[in-house]
């Protein structure tokens, strides 16, 4: 797995995509999923897109780009900060990529949370995967921890 890797969204799943980012606004989270508003790179206007938000055993939050390297994380790299909402609640919040040696817990803890949902994107990988194997492909999962 490269840093560029980007899996866009094909058939129906914009649509379906439209749909499910209206979940948050009228507040309804499934499993912890927020709307994430960072402002665009380049033309500085707010950008919006449902994600999990991820709870670890020790409090701390994340974001998992299960598509790889699109353009929240994009976003998100240049903007250092942005929001998540769920229904009138707005939570501002800093955000600090991590290194891919320190990703293995975190996506193995990504996969036994989301695997149902997310499992097409990481091309058979799974949360029983080997260390090994989840180190391998951390390149192409950009993950950011929350503040």
């Amino acid at each position: 797995m490269t840093n560029t890797r980007h899996l866009p969204p094909t058939g129906i799943d914009p649509f379906v995509n439209k749909i499910a980012n209206l979940l948050p606004k009228f507040g309804v989270s499934i499993m912890g999923s927020r709307l994430l508003a960072v402002r665009g790179r380049k033309s500085g206007e707010w950008r919006t897109t449902m994600v999990n938000v991820m709870t670890a055993a020790d409090g701390e939050r994340y974001l998992v780009a299960p598509r790889g390297h699109v353009q929240w994380v994009r976003n998100l790299r240049v903007a250092g900060e942005g929001e998540l909402r769920l229904g009138r609640k707005v939570e501002t919040f800093t955000a600090t990529e991590v290194p891919d040696a320190d990703k293995v817990p975190l996506l193995r803890l990504y996969l036994e949370k989301w695997g149902w949902e997310v499992g097409k994107f990481f091309e058979g990988v799974t949360k029983d995967a080997t260390d090994a194997e989840l180190a391998a492909i951390a390149p192409g999962f950009p993950v950011f921890h929350l503040a």
